[in-house]
């Protein structure tokens, strides 16, 4: 897994590339923790995620929880397929805002 930033006005874009799975989701939880340093307003663009497990689910859910208990947003973009699948069968999908595009879930932080 990959992660590339981009600050668009004051929504923190990361865009998470490749598989996050358990060996490397610690590590992406860490750094999305980290980045609430800098913003609170989070957008996660998984165009580019082909793969998510249990462990890189649960690294986003704990992120979520964090930014939101913060007084932030996190949102999700482009949620592809396959992925789609394990947000489905957990139901997980209903914490989250979820956009089919960058440009309308950059538009829908406040």
């Amino acid at each position: 897994m990959e992660t590339n930033t981009e600050q668009i006005g004051n929504v923190l874009k990361i865009k998470v590339i490749g598989r996050l799975v358990a060996g490397c989701a610690e590590e992406f939880k860490q750094m999305l923790m980290t980045s609430t340093k800098t913003s609170h307003q989070i957008l996660l663009d998984l165009s580019q995620m082909n793969y998510i497990d249990s462990s890189g689910l649960g690294a986003i859910v704990f992120a979520h929880q964090e930014i939101t208990h913060q007084g932030g947003q996190l949102k999700i973009a482009c949620l592809q397929p396959k992925p789609r699948v394990v947000f489905d069968i957990t139901k997980v999908y209903r914490i989250f805002d979820i956009y089919d595009d960058v440009e309308t879930a950059i538009s829908s932080f406040k």
